[in-house]
């Protein structure tokens, strides 16, 4: 299977398959260096574009450095993340076609009430933003107590 970086109209660029992948195929691995929440927040501050992913233990994070970094946030994505072992796998949850744009639901979790974190994946089922819904309800009630207060 190959896949390859290109212009994107989700988001700047990102990662399209060259050959169809069947449903339930291992795509690509998230690789990169394992580094804690305080070394991202040293790192990334005041930066707007990150590589980040969070793994399922809250302390590790991956500074994503390869080719499934490029792949963009959709509310109907055709791939999903897996974590196995410490290594996050991105996976195909439907026929993808070659020369379509891999994508997954990035699901964020940690959201500042000033990040909208915007999606512009044009999807009909568009959320508006790469929160999870948790995070989205999450947001409402804080904004809500603050209100109140």
């Amino acid at each position: 299977m190959g896949l390859i970086i290109r212009s994107s109209d989700i988001h700047a660029a990102g990662c399209y398959t060259t050959s169809n992948i069947r449903k339930g195929q291992f795509v690509v691995e998230y690789t990169g260096p394992h580094i804690s929440q305080e070394r991202a927040d040293e790192i990334y501050d005041g930066r707007s574009t990150t590589y980040l992913f969070g793994l399922r233990d809250g302390k590790q994070i991956i500074d994503g450095h390869g080719v499934a970094m490029f792949i963009n946030h959709s509310c109907d994505p055709n791939c999903e993340t897996d974590e196995i072992d410490g290594r996050v796998w991105i996976i195909a949850v439907r026929n993808i076609k070659a020369g379509e744009e891999l994508t997954y639901d990035y699901m964020l979790y940690d959201g500042a009430e000033d990040d909208p974190a915007p999606c512009y994946c044009g999807s009909s089922n568009c959320r508006g933003t790469m929160y999870s819904e948790e995070e989205i309800r999450r947001q409402k009630r804080i904004k809500g107590q603050a209100k109140t207060a």
